[in-house]
Order: structure tokens, then sequence, then C-alpha cells
């Protein structure tokens, strides 16, 4: 059995979720991002229901439809994808999520969009400026180096991308260096 989790988007969230099953003496086989799973083992409905109490009232739900299911997959794929830094260099995004999903893009595509507002590529352009200005706040690399490290073409269109999404070019942000800036991921 899994469960799928909506806003279970890093690994503080994976925590608080491990930490919660314990609290509840429900083990486990693996959590992961968007994932607990269970293997052969079923919750009761009392253990589904405590599980559920807990952890709506801090961001967290139990999803249930197909389609809800996709979209976090989606979203949780790209968010591992953003983490995984060089990856998107080697890869098409759309050939990334199809395989990864086993769903033709454009039917993933259309559904996100319809059920999140955003395209999936205005999604993962969101993700990869977050961990710009996390890149940028830690300073171990220089914006060049950053640019490289997330698949940019270039430094231009990075500075372009971020003042996009920020109304800040990436130098300014430097500046600023103010981590009230950063969006936590589950509300990007």
């Amino acid at each position: 059995m899994k469960l799928h989790i909506k806003n279970m988007v890093c690994d503080r969230c994976k925590y608080v979720i491990s930490n919660i099953l314990s609290e509840l003496n429900i083990t486990p086989l693996s959590v992961s991002l968007g994932v607990i799973d269970f293997g052969d083992r079923h919750l009761c409905d009392s253990q589904i229901r405590m599980l559920k109490n807990k952890i709506e009232p801090i961001g967290f739900e139990i999803i249930h439809s197909k389609k809800s299911k996709i979209i976090e997959n989606i979203k949780t794929s790209i968010i591992e994808l953003v983490s995984a830094n060089n990856e998107f260099i080697k890869l098409n995004m759309s050939s990334y999520l199809s395989d990864k999903l086993h769903n033709d893009y454009t039917y993933l595509s259309n559904l996100f969009s319809s059920i999140e507002g955003i395209t999936i590529e205005q999604y993962l352009i969101n993700h990869k400026i977050e961990k710009v200005k996390e890149l940028i706040v830690y300073n171990e690399l220089n914006l060049t180096e950053i640019s490289q490290e997330l698949g940019y073409s270039s430094l231009s269109h990075l500075s372009n991308q971020f003042k996009k999404v920020t109304g800040l070019t990436p130098s300014h942000f430097k500046k600023l260096r103010n981590e009230k800036s950063r969006r936590s991921l589950d509300k990007v």
C-alpha cells in the first residue's frame, strides 16, 4: 500500500512525516518525497484517520484521486531533478517526465496546467529560481557556476529568467542576501 501525500516536497517534510508515523506507531517500508510506502501492508481506517488528523494541520494532505497523484508525481519529479543539479544538461523534460511517469507528455502537461493553473515548464522555472536563490544565499558558487550547475545555456539566460520571476537581477539579489526573499518549496 502506498499513500501519496500532498506538499511533501523536501527532506524536512519526510522527517516530519516519519516522526508522525513513529509517534502513531505506524511503521512504513519507506518514506520518500510525496509517498509513504507500506509494501504489502494495509493500514486500517482508524490508522489513516489518525494520520490524516496529524498531518493536515501542518499543511500535508493524503491524496486519493488518480489525477491528483499524477500531479504530485510531476511536482516530486521536478523537485528531485532540481535538487540533482547537473541533470538538466543531460535530458529533455518532456521525455524525462513521460518515461518516469509512464504517460504521454501532452496528457501530463494538459492535466498539470488545468489543475495547477501554470505550465510544467513554469513550475520547473520557479523551482530552478528558488534553487538559484538558495545557491546565491549560501555563496559557495559564483553566478556563472550557478548557471552551469542548473543547466542554463548562459549567465544571460539565467539573469533574464531570474529577473522575470523575482523582479530582481541575480546580482541585486546577491547584494541583498536576505533569506526572507526565498519561498519554501511547498509554496512555489
